[in-house]
């Protein structure tokens, strides 16, 4: 649960398990595309007028985003392709007749009852039975503590595992943090625009039906949809929200067990720790308190009876993508077209290989490196790294407006800075993790189990600083400020993202943007707040962590102009760290790429000068469209901006980009007020 920042793909719809057949033949993994194609471009359009239609226009127009996809870019086309390769390894380990070792055992047996749509479908809701009929014979709200932690990883109520300890980051405490929604985020239920109404209704519509399916009269499951988002709104209003979050201090409530049963005693709260395996547990950190004392508040308000239709609701709301199609199609009805705007379910197969690699990703990922990630393209990947981490050092000592104090501790933040390259150095023991063949629920409900236990297991114990928080066929990457280490897995150091076989100017602008995007992280507004160490720790002078805010605002000011969609703007205060990073990171990548071509005599490619290269695969790795529906989503929880503005709002404040283009002032490539931070 620690605060971290994860970029690139930001909302992968988890919640969705299609019903096409799994016995669709696997596609063959397309040849890649280079790292600067000249026919994703649309040579038509003014770089200096729109840089990201003139990268991407071409891509745009022979990329549709597919009927089973919310979204389509270069990234969710990579993870595509990525997902090919792993049904091979997978449907090699499931099958009948494979030799197998204890991994592959376990991986290829889940893919296999994951993919077997026949008995799925013949069991109905009968898996949900167990978990129903101890809701039912509850007798007492003082009971419900008993339930909740048995449905660890359904968002019943409140999150709870473990985290570092903000202010000892060598240390990891328990921590219980705010949760119970249905909806994507607290503001669905309290915005009053006409399109937050009409996606309300929706919803309790959508509750309805799934309380129908469960065997309940069209009329008592329309009163039961009204107590789900009755109680589910007086959780939204004692949330926090997502600005509010992106600040690590408003996070820090270490405080006693005793305490926290202060704040909501009718919550019998060792009933719940001693059920979850901590009956001793001292102290925690309480993240939301505020959202502790709303659901206090609607515990002694709320009558038994309306808490057991949350608790159904909640059951089935997060069972649904595992059971039969009905209760499947309704959850797709609603989270995916409804809400993201797919038309089609996708693949049996994909979700399915989607569902390993969430539960048994490094299992997964053991093999998948071995096939796909050569020491070559790791090799290559840390040289780039390392570069980029002497130029964010160059850039600390040269800053004009940081005083010598403060640059002396950025510079022992950023040496302390882990870097990690395609898997992690010690794999995952997955030996207690019981998976049965023909058991899809079962197998979902105990890695649910093994995890949150595995969650549990770090309290009290000192912080493993070689784990990971992705798996190795992740196409992604992220920063985590509470261990201070930038993480790329396997999966995005791949074609065309990143190829070692490629001229360098577009690689250092795609991947080394990237690896200079997580590097400024960690000291973006909220990576800055924690030390060399992962500890929240202020060490910055006054007056330099003023100029920070300063020059931050600049940038949060013009991305707060940018549209979405409709009349909606980009939040930049949530965006904020995300944009501070892009700009950051893709000039770090231009001095690390300047400082490894000294001295060589580059010549044009196919009618582009090397700095325009540069520029061109940093604005091709932004290529991709979304639908309406999830824009607007995005523009409430992700704090990404869209893939326009990451492209044009970072090029816009670069001289060099102008330089290489030739652009004139007053040209909307050219910020009249250019923001830098970093």
């Amino acid at each position: 649960m620690a605060v971290q920042r994860m970029c690139f793909i930001t909302l992968v719809v988890t919640s969705l398990l299609p019903l096409a057949s799994a016995q669709t033949p696997a596609p063959a993994a397309s040849k890649h595309e280079p790292a600067l194609d000249v026919t994703s471009m649309d040579r038509s359009v003014d770089p200096c007028a729109d840089f990201f239609k003139y990268s991407c226009g071409g891509w745009i127009k022979n990329n549709p985003i597919p009927p089973d996809q919310s979204s389509w870019d270069t990234y969710s086309k990579m993870q595509d392709e990525n997902r090919s390769r792993l049904r091979g390894i997978l449907e090699g380990a499931a099958a009948p007749d494979a030799a197998r070792n204890t991994s592959a055992q376990k991986i290829g047996d889940y893919y296999a009852s994951c993919t077997d749509e026949k008995a799925i479908e013949g069991k109905g809701a009968e898996p949900l039975k167990p978990q129903l009929e101890r809701i039912s014979r509850l007798t007492s709200k003082a009971e419900i503590p008993d339930v909740a932690a048995a449905m660890v990883d359904d968002n019943v109520l409140f999150g709870f595992g473990s985290t570092q300890d903000y202010r000892d980051a060598s240390q990891v405490i328990a921590e219980a943090d705010q949760g119970g929604l249905g909806l994507p985020d607290r503001d669905y239920y309290l915005k009053d625009d006409a399109k937050s109404v009409e996606l309300r209704k929706a919803y309790v519509a959508h509750v309805q039906k799934m309380f129908e399916l469960l065997g309940d009269q069209p009329e008592a499951a329309a009163g039961e949809a009204q107590t789900v988002m009755r109680i589910e709104t007086a959780l939204a209003k004692g949330s926090m929200t997502r600005v509010e979050r992106r600040d690590p201090k408003n996070l820090d409530h270490k405080m006693t067990s005793a305490d926290f049963e202060k704040i909501s005693p009718d919550f019998q709260w060792q009933v719940y720790f001693t059920k979850v395996g901590l009956p001793s547990l001292g102290s925690l950190n309480v993240a939301s308190p505020g959202f502790f004392k709303a659901m206090n508040e609607e515990l002694g308000k709320e009558s038994l009876a309306d808490w057991k239709v949350y608790l159904r609701w909640h059951l089935v709301h997060s069972d649904a993508p595992f059971l039969s199609s009905v209760f499947l199609n309704e959850n797709f009805a609603f989270y995916g077209k409804t809400l993201r705007g797919q038309q089609e379910l996708q693949p049996r197969w994909k979700r399915c290989t989607e569902g390993v690699d969430n539960d048994l990703g490094e299992a997964l990922g053991q093999v998948y490196v071995e096939k796909y990630f050569g020491p070559e393209a790791k090799q290559q990947a840390l040289k780039m790294v390392n570069e980029i981490d002497a130029a964010m050092a160059q850039d600390i000592k040269s800053l004009p407006w940081m005083s010598a104090a403060t640059k002396q501790q950025a510079l022992v933040k950023l040496h302390g800075m882990a870097n990690k390259i395609g898997y992690p150095d010690k794999w995952r023991d997955y030996s207690k993790l019981e998976i049965v063949l023909g058991d899809e629920l079962g197998n979902v409900e105990r890695a649910r189990k093994f995890e949150f236990n595995r969650q549990l297991g770090k309290i009290g114990k000192p912080v493993d600083r070689g784990e990971w928080e992705m798996t190795p066929p992740t196409v992604n990457a992220y920063y985590n400020p509470q261990m201070n280490d930038i993480n790329f897995p396997a999966g995005v150091l791949q074609p065309p993202a990143f190829d070692p076989t490629s001229d360098a100017a577009p690689n250092y602008g795609d991947t080394g943007g990237t690896i200079g995007h997580e590097l400024t992280h960690g000291f973006d507004d909220e990576g800055r707040q924690f030390d060399a160490q992962g500890s929240l720790r202020d060490w910055w002078t006054a007056e330099d962590g003023k100029e920070f805010v300063k020059r931050a605002s600049c940038i949060s000011d013009q991305y707060s102009t940018y549209t979405i969609i409709d009349d909606i703007k980009i939040n930049g205060k949530l965006t904020l760290g995300e944009d501070v990073a892009d700009l950051g990171g893709l000039i770090l990548a231009y001095m690390a790429w300047k400082e490894d071509s000294k001295g060589h005599n580059l010549d044009a490619i196919e009618g582009f000068t090397p700095e325009q290269r540069f520029f061109v695969g940093y604005g091709q790795s932004w290529c991709g469209e979304t639908r309406d529906e999830t824009k607007r989503l995005r523009a409430t929880v992700d704090p990404h901006s869209p893939e326009k503005y990451r492209t044009n709002g970072v090029v816009s404040n670069m001289p060099e980009f102008q330089e290489a283009f030739h652009c004139k002032a007053g040209s909307p490539m050219v910020n009249q007020n250019r923001c830098r931070v970093w």
